[in-house]
């Protein structure tokens, strides 16, 4: 296995093309087994990975406005109007004029929202615990910094 935890990729290595294919690989499965629960209580109502992204920041930034949660999804409002509708429809979020500016909205998980999205984050939070506690502190320290690198 190339990724054995002393294995350092580098770059004038004949199978460096390789390392990155398995790393690009390794990612990708990671992430199908990392959504894989979730999508299932998601799907058990009618929704799919984009109401919890919404659930998920919205129960994170109480309050936050429409505005900044399209900054922080890097979405445009086309993709983020039907499925926040969806679930404003469906009373897990309440879209509420801002006290301070009635022109804007802010966002705020309902109970119920607050209870579906703990269960679809904690699906995602044990298996993290998992790892994590497999893995020892150092490894999930340098995990840390390969995610932060992949989007800073």
């Amino acid at each position: 296995m190339l990724f054995s935890p002393n294995y350092y990729i580098n770059m004038t290595d004949v199978n460096y093309e390789d390392a990155l294919r398995e790393a690009i690989e390794l990612l990708y499965f990671a992430y199908r087994e990392f959504t894989a629960g979730p999508d299932r209580i998601l799907a058990q109502r009618g929704l799919n990975r984009s109401h919890h992204r919404i659930l998920y920041f919205v129960g994170r930034h109480d309050g936050i406005s429409v505005m900044a949660l399209l900054e922080l999804l890097a979405v445009s409002k086309q993709a983020l109007n039907a499925p926040l509708r969806q679930l404003v429809g469906m009373e897990l979020v309440s879209n509420a004029p801002a006290a301070g500016d009635r022109r804007r909205k802010e966002l705020c998980l309902t109970a119920e929202g607050r209870k579906l999205e703990q269960r679809l984050t904690g699906t995602q939070m044990k298996q993290l615990e998992k790892i994590f506690e497999n893995v020892g502190p150092q490894a999930t320290n340098q995990w840390r910094r390969v995610m932060r690198g992949m989007y800073e």
